[in-house]
């Protein structure tokens, strides 16, 4: 079964972002399904090459070690071994190893397994490179799949692996804008924040708070609105939740405005915006804000919170800058 076919034939119900350790409950691991997979070196190590260039006028381009050419080899034995997965996509990094597997057809064993028989060869050739029968593992434990339900998703994910060297090559040329930084101090609320801080250094900070009985046209009239003052060089502050705030948060975004978003969910260590985000966030653009602590279960925000997320708002404003 093809591509084609499998994507008319079915689909899956959303997705989620376990843990290393943590696979989706109820989930089919030996049927057909597309899975994104994350490896991560030991210690994050980066044993597995090196990118150059800066992602800008220079492009970023990875250049496997000896080592990551082994990994690479290794991977494109996995259907071998195991005829009803195939990788569609892969994506070496100094550190860690993203690739893309189709279960074409039912596997003869959980997922888990081909990940880990996979990861023991690799472990294998690493031995081997360093001439150590007892070398240590190559590989953290664990793995993160995240299962890809559709024909966008799996496109979205194949531009993503591919734009990794790009987007490490931006996060060196500006570490501070791509750290998670906690314990920020702002109006008397403590967050976790990610992105250009100084954006609330800035002369006018408005609030973007909006009912939900706002119908389009008040939608509408709002957006102009506030877009008339980011344009003049406010910076709009918001939890985006409701239709209103939404609207209003993405004109400023699209346009380029700077903007400062609240969130239920907090930071990861190594977290990082996705998509556009990352490019507003290497052009000081975007700040992302969060009380709370990370959690990768999804979540639906609790209407307490949404109160909180707006206060908080509120007080940031307020206790800018005049």
């Amino acid at each position: 079964m093809d591509l084609e076919q499998f994507h008319s034939k079915k689909r899956w119900a959303g997705d989620v972002v376990p843990s290393m350790k943590r696979r989706r409950v109820g989930h089919d691991y030996q049927g057909r399904c597309i899975y994104m997979i994350t490896l991560v070196v030991e210690g994050r190590r980066p044993l597995l090459g090196h990118v150059t260039g800066d992602g800008g006028q220079e492009p970023a381009v990875m250049h496997p070690s000896p080592l990551g050419t082994a990994v690479l080899h290794q991977l494109a034995a996995i259907s071998s071994h195991y005829p009803a997965a195939s990788v569609i996509s892969q994506q070496l990094m100094p550190d860690h190893l993203h690739f893309i597997i189709f279960v074409k057809d039912r596997l003869p064993c959980h997922l888990s397994q081909v990940i880990n028989g996979y990861k023991g060869g690799c472990t294998s050739l690493y031995r081997q490179l360093m001439h150590d029968p007892s070398h240590p593992a190559l590989w953290e434990k664990g793995y993160n799949d995240r299962i890809l339900d559709g024909r966008n998703h799996l496109q979205r994910m194949i531009d993503y692996l591919d734009d990794n060297p790009r987007r490490l090559a931006i996060k060196r040329s500006k570490p501070d804008l791509f750290q998670v930084q906690q314990g920020i101090q702002v109006a008397g609320h403590t967050f976790a924040a990610l992105g250009n801080l100084f954006l609330l250094q800035a002369p006018l900070l408005l609030q973007v708070q909006c009912t939900r009985k706002l119908t389009q046209q008040d939608i509408a009239e709002t957006r102009r609105r506030f877009m008339a003052h980011a344009a003049n060089g406010a910076v709009l502050v918001s939890p985006s939740i409701s239709p209103g705030e939404k609207a209003v948060m993405r004109a400023a975004f699209e346009h380029g405005y700077p903007i400062i978003i609240l969130q239920e969910n907090g930071f990861a260590p190594l977290a990082k915006p996705g998509g556009k985000r990352f490019d507003a966030c290497s052009q000081g653009r975007l700040l992302l804000l969060a009380p709370w602590e990370h959690h990768n279960d999804r979540r639906a925000i609790k209407q307490s919170q949404c109160w909180q997320l707006n206060d908080m708002a509120a007080a940031i404003c307020n206790h800018s800058p005049r």
